[in-house]
C-alpha cells in the first residue's frame, strides 16, 4: 500500500513539473486549473493504470512477433498521420480543427486498445506489448509531426511552441507513469494484479469525464464543424481499422493477430490528444483548446465505428 500511495505521489509531482515545462513557453496565457492540473494528471494517471498491467516481458514480446509488430508501427507511424493529413485535406478542416485532427493521428494506442483486443478475440498479449513500445516512440513522433502540422495549416497563426519542451512534457505524462506502474507491479505484483480492476475502472471514468469535458466546453465550435469534423473522424477510425487489418492479412498474420494490428492501427489514446491539444494552446475562455476536440469527437464516435467489427469478429470466433 506504502507503493501506491509514493506511485499516486510521484503522478502529482509529474504533473507539477510536467505544467510548469510547457508553461513558461505560454507564459502569456492565463493559468487554468484544468488546463494545468486536472488534465495532465488524468492522463498520468491513466498511462499510469497501463503500466499496472506491463511487465518487462511485455516489451521483450515484440522480438518475438518482428513481423506483426513492424506492420503495426508501420501503419501507426506512417500510415496513420499521412492518412489523417489526406483527410483533413479533402474533409476542408482549417487550422486549429486539422491541427486537432493530426494530433490525434500521432497519438499511440492505450488501455482501450487493449480492451477491444480482448473483446475481439485478438492476440492481446501482443497488443499490451505494441501500445507500450508505441507510446514510448510516440514521445518523440508526436511533437515533431505536430510541428509540422500547426506550420502548414495555421502558418503565421501558430503559436510558438517549444518541441523539446512538448517532448519533455509528453514524456513526464506517458512514459514515466507507465514506468511507475511497471515498478509497483514488479514489487507487489500480488497486489498490483488486485487493484489492477479498480485502477483500470477509476481510468475509464477519468476517460469519460475528459471526452465529455472536451466536448461540451466547446460545444458550440462542434456545432460549426461537425459537418466536416464527424465525418472526417469517422473515417480516419474506419480506414486504419481496415488498413491494419488487409495489411497483416496480405503479409500472412495469422486471424489473432490481423484483428490486433487492427484495433492497434485504428484505436488512438484520445485522452492523449485532448490533453496535448489543451497543453498547447488554451481556451480563451478558459475551456478547452479548440485542438482538443477531434480527440473528443473521436473518443465517443470510435465505439460506433468498431463496434461491427467487434461483432464481426466474435462471431466468427463462435463458429
Amino acid at each position: 500500500m506504502k507503493l501506491i500511495h509514493l506511485g499516486l505521489t510521484a503522478l502529482v509531482l509529474l504533473t507539477v513539473v510536467s505544467s510548469s515545462a510547457l508553461a513558461q513557453d505560454n507564459s502569456e496565457e492565463e493559468s487554468n486549473i484544468i488546463i494545468d492540473i486536472v488534465l495532465p494528471l488524468g492522463l498520468a494517471f491513466i498511462m499510469f493504470s497501463l503500466g499496472l498491467g506491463l511487465s518487462i516481458e511485455d516489451f521483450l514480446l515484440v522480438l518475438n512477433e518482428p513481423k506483426a509488430f513492424g506492420i503495426g508501427v508501420f501503419n501507426q507511424m506512417i500510415i496513420l498521420p499521412i492518412i489523417g493529413f489526406s483527410i483533413s485535406i479533402l474533409a476542408g478542416l482549417e487550422g486549429e480543427m486539422a491541427v486537432g485532427l493530426m494530433i490525434l493521428a500521432c497519438c499511440p494506442g492505450g488501455v482501450t486498445s487493449n480492451i477491444l483486443t480482448k473483446l475481439a478475440r485478438g492476440d492481446v498479449a501482443l497488443s499490451i506489448s505494441y501500445t507500450a513500445v508505441v507510446s514510448v516512440i510516440s514521445v518523440i513522433t508526436l511533437p515533431l509531426i505536430i510541428g509540422f502540422s500547426m506550420d502548414h495549416f495555421m502558418g503565421a497563426e501558430s503559436p510558438d511552441i517549444n518541441i523539446l519542451s512538448l517532448g519533455i512534457t509528453m514524456f513526464l505524462l506517458t512514459s514515466i507513469p507507465v514506468i511507475i506502474g511497471m515498478i509497483i507491479r514488479s514489487k507487489a505484483e500480488k497486489f498490483a494484479i488486485k487493484s489492477k480492476n479498480i485502477v483500470n475502472s477509476t481510468a475509464t471514468i477519468l476517460f469519460v469525464i475528459i471526452v465529455m469535458a472536451a466536448i461540451i466546453s466547446e460545444w458550440d465550435t462542434l456545432m460549426e464543424n461537425i459537418g466536416s469534423l464527424g465525418p472526417a473522424v469517422i473515417l480516419l477510425n474506419s480506414l486504419m481499422l481496415l488498413i491494419g487489418y488487409q495489411s497483416a492479412k496480405i503479409l500472412g498474420l495469422e486471424i489473432s493477430r490481423a484483428t490486433t494490428v487492427s484495433i492497434e492501427s485504428g484505436i488512438q489514446n484520445a485522452t492523449v490528444g485532448i490533453t496535448v491539444g489543451g497543453l498547447i494552446l488554451a481556451s480563451p475562455d478558459g475551456g478547452l483548446s479548440t485542438l482538443s476536440l477531434p480527440s473528443g469527437v473521436y473518443g465517443v464516435l470510435m465505439y460506433l465505428v468498431i463496434a461491427p467489427f467487434l461483432y464481426w469478429r466474435i462471431k466468427i470466433s463462435e463458429n
